[in-house]
């Protein structure tokens, strides 16, 4: 497929806010697509690179590069020089990603140039979102969307189940069950503003702590036990202790939803920079171990001894967890059995109030009937927070004066919309030590994609953790709203752009409907 076609669909799926013209028009697009080819072109749409970063920023990209007059770039093209680029390291590489860079946009035209820009600094966000993609690639295949949906949960990759089904149709559905071994996308739970709203919207229900550590997925197939993070990253090396205990359960085959979390001497949480820290670390593993241990807290289990639990309600799958993992290794929980009784829900809130006296954020509140929706935010899970956050993604910062000056301080902070753009709900330079002031201006340099001297303009791969008290309305802002008193608490690094809140899960957990 030539660059120019994929190009020209970008740009008319950017142009409608339609969701079915949308979905019709990335379907037309995949139906005409080599299944070799579709990977690729599914990432590009998507805004995504498979080589991951270029390491090029916008220094090697501000230089303008005359244009091809006409089309020939292939897809395969570029993703070959986008190999090439990605693995120039070391010293020189400033000028080797130029020449590369210079050669590529030289073989492309105008329209060309803007779409390969675009991918290259992370603004291809069109609304041609996973969710879209989905819709087409069933609708192109013939294939139910429920199945392919299914299937990309299960597998964690959408171009891997696209080439498959578009090839092969739904017969290659079969292919993407749960496989112990292999990470699949975890569920994930929207926000609610009281323990009480929680409970009277899902009944029947169990309250569990929310602990502020790492999200890990355990799978253990007889003696190889493998660790991996909510974005699918394997770091089983890093938490030995993570691995000794599930191959002390008595089962060998089994995968298991946790969090990993350091503890002080007296059982409390350490802070999550801690955490982090350790599952981070460059040291030694065993140096790491040794220094900061880490526990881990189990929540949920998807699979044991060749039997799939996903489709259970959470009370089944409770059962089967309390079976396998010994109580000092699950999260605490409490179960609110018949909401309507009296007391049931002051009792909810009591352990609310336990969870924060034992230092954990939160509690997370969970319907006894839902199954686990691998990869989805569903209404069946509620995370309640007495404070209200968000997990925002940095658009830019500007330049500190006084004792900031030289680093950059006031973050703008931007929330997702339904079509996958992201729109800014304001800014904060509070709660920033000195030295989240100096890891943050570095980093951020490395994103910059513009800087007129007061504010640099980043690409948005960074998402923070955002206290606030409130919103107002603004029409300074495209979503019509602002945060009031916004400070930082901490940088996700954990968490990717795509599971940011988006500005509908601001509002909510804001309470506010004005």
């Amino acid at each position: 497929m030539v660059l120019e076609e994929l190009a020209e669909v970008s740009a008319r799926v950017a142009a409608t806010s339609s969701r079915s013209r949308k979905t019709e028009l990335l379907a037309e697009l995949f139906a005409r697509t080599e299944p070799a080819e579709l990977p690729v072109v599914i990432a590009y749409l998507s805004g995504r690179l498979p080589q991951g970063r270029l390491g090029v920023g916008w220094r090697v990209l501000r230089e303008p590069v005359a244009p091809a007059e006409r089309a020939s770039l292939t897809v395969g093209q570029v993703d070959a020089a986008f190999t090439e680029l990605a693995a120039v390291k070391g010293a020189g590489s400033q000028a080797g990603r130029r020449r590369l860079v210079e050669g590529l946009w030289g073989a492309a035209t105008e329209a060309e140039q803007r779409f390969l820009y675009g991918l290259v600094t992370g603004e291809v966000r069109q609304g041609a979102l996973d969710a879209v993609a989905v819709e087409a690639v069933a609708r192109a295949s013939g294939v139910p969307v429920a199945g392919v949906r299914r299937a990309v949960m299960l597998s964690g990759s959408l171009e891997e189940v696209a080439a498959a089904v578009l090839a092969g149709g739904e017969e290659a559905l079969s292919g993407f069950g749960l496989v112990v071994g292999r990470p699949v996308q975890p569920m994930l739970a929207s926000s609610s503003g009281s323990v009480a709203e929680a409970v009277a919207a899902l009944g029947p229900c169990a309250v569990e702590e929310k602990l502020d550590g790492i999200r890990v997925q355990v799978h253990r197939v007889g003696e190889r036990v493998s660790v991996y993070t909510r974005t699918l990253d394997d770091i089983t090396v890093r938490l030995p202790e993570v691995v000794e205990l599930a191959r002390t359960l008595p089962a060998e085959r089994f995968v298991l939803d946790g969090e990993v979390l350091a503890l002080d001497g007296e059982g409390r949480p350490r802070s999550f920079q801690e955490t982090a820290g350790r599952v981070g670390s460059r040291l030694d593993v065993g140096t790491a171990a040794e220094t900061l241990p880490v526990s881990v807290a189990f929540f949920d289990v998807l699979a044991v001894e060749g039997r799939e639990l996903l489709d259970l309600g959470y009370a089944e799958r409770a059962g089967a967890l309390a079976a396998l993992v010994p109580e000092v290794a699950r999260v605490r929980r409490s179960v609110v059995a018949d909401p309507g009784a009296g007391g049931a829900v002051e009792g909810a809130e009591g352990f609310l109030a336990e969870a924060l006296a034992r230092g954990h954020e939160g509690v997370v509140v969970k319907g006894l009937d839902s199954v686990y929706a691998a990869g989805r935010r569903g209404a069946a899970w509620r995370k309640v927070k007495p404070v209200r956050t968000a997990d925002l993604v940095v658009l830019g910062a500007e330049w500190g004066h006084g004792r900031r000056a030289g680093k950059l301080s006031n973050l703008h902070l931007g929330a997702r919309e339904p079509d996958g753009s992201l729109v800014m709900l304001g800014k904060t330079f509070k709660g920033m030590t000195d030295e989240v002031l100096a890891w943050q201006t570095e980093r951020l340099g490395e994103l910059a994609e513009s800087d007129d001297g007061h504010v640099v303009k980043v690409r948005p791969e960074l998402v923070v953790e955002v206290a606030f008290d409130g919103l107002q309305r603004s029409s300074r802002y495209a979503a019509g709203v602002t945060l009031r008193f916004a400070r930082l608490v901490r940088y996700r690094e954990d968490k990717p752009v795509d599971q940011a809140d988006s500005v509908a899960s601001v509002r909510a957990a804001a309470g506010w409907d004005g």
